[in-house]
């Protein structure tokens, strides 16, 4: 079905959009269950864990994490709430900026995402990574570079922001 005079989908192209639509959104439910159920730890949480884990220090500005895990001003903050009363993470003030504020990961949260790191692992590998074929990696790999090189070209605001996030 097409409007706007734009061109109707393929057969083909159908099979392969509504393939990675169930695909995605089945895979992402099932790892997100499974982590839960093993170690506590929703698909956000690890996401947020994950990024402050992998940065200096562990610790980030909140529009670098906002960033790193492309969420919204407003979940993002939420969340960090929620794992703050955790002990997950901690709130500091930012030195350089007193309008903003650095998000810092606690030893609890260390040990949570450290400890839930093996779990994801066999799990990506089990629902995604061991199926797939070299060959299979590697045109998955390149369709991600092409599509993500899409977007970040549509949204230039997007893309300086990730770049700042990164210090780059």
């Amino acid at each position: 079905m097409a409007t706007n005079g734009t061109r109707p989908l393929s057969e083909r192209e159908q099979r392969a959009w509504d393939g990675y639509r169930r695909m995605q959104g089945l895979l992402a439910s099932q790892l997100n269950r499974q982590l839960l159920a093993e170690t506590g730890l929703s698909d956000a949480d690890f996401a947020i864990l994950s990024a402050l884990l992998a940065a200096p220090e562990h610790r980030l500005r909140g529009l670098a994490l906002r960033c790193e895990v492309q969420w919204e001003k407003s979940r993002l903050s939420h969340h960090l709430g929620r794992m703050q009363t955790r002990g997950l993470v901690v709130r500091e003030d930012c030195v350089e900026d007193s309008r903003g504020a650095v998000f810092r990961l606690t030893d609890a949260g260390r040990a949570a995402v450290e400890g839930a790191a093996d779990d994801r692992l066999a799990a990506v590998r089990s629902y995604l990574l061991d199926l797939l074929t070299p060959e299979q990696l590697d045109a998955l790999a390149e369709i991600s570079d092409a599509v993500l090189g899409r977007l970040a070209q549509d949204d230039p605001h997007r893309r300086a922001v990730a770049e700042l996030a990164r210090g780059t």
